[in-house]
């Protein structure tokens, strides 16, 4: 039996489902593929040990993608219709974790992405830095695939 190895969380792609710059995939660093519950408590007449905890919902934190500054990108062109025009088209964003032999190893699809927030990083003539923005999304929910 060979040894098992957990995977690597550098090699990954984030596909937009309005995107066809090839561009678009890269990203710095991905974050918020967070789910959790709400719960809602419940006393129970005669029992004061402890409350009853009640799962109620599932909550989805905001995704929050960082890349170099691209100056031609579908997804910036996405952005500015939210935020120039408030014209908001719900999109499909695919993370897609990979392994060393470029194959998709786990795919979470994240549904109904919206833009939240679009930040560009400080410009500063004292460092040689690259530009990079941060793109936050909200979202309905995930799913994951292996």
């Amino acid at each position: 039996m060979a040894d098992y190895y957990p995977p690597l969380g550098f090699y990954y792609k984030v596909e937009f489902g309005i995107s066809q710059v090839s561009n678009d995939v890269r990203f710095q660093s991905v974050s918020g593929l967070t789910v959790e519950y709400d719960y809602e408590s419940f006393k129970e007449g005669g029992e004061n040990r402890f409350e009853h905890k009640l799962p109620v919902r599932t909550k989805y934190a905001d995704m929050v993608l960082k890349r170099g500054m691209l100056t031609d990108s579908d997804v910036i062109d996405w952005l500015l219709d939210a935020f120039r025009d408030r014209v908001f088209k719900p999109a499909s964003v695919n993370v897609i974790l990979m392994n060393e032999k470029s194959e998709p190893l786990r795919t979470w699809k994240v549904a109904q992405a919206i833009p939240k927030k679009w930040q560009i990083g400080d410009f500063n003539a004292n460092e040689s830095a690259v530009v990079i923005e941060t793109i936050e999304l909200t979202y309905r929910y995930f799913t994951v695939q292996t």
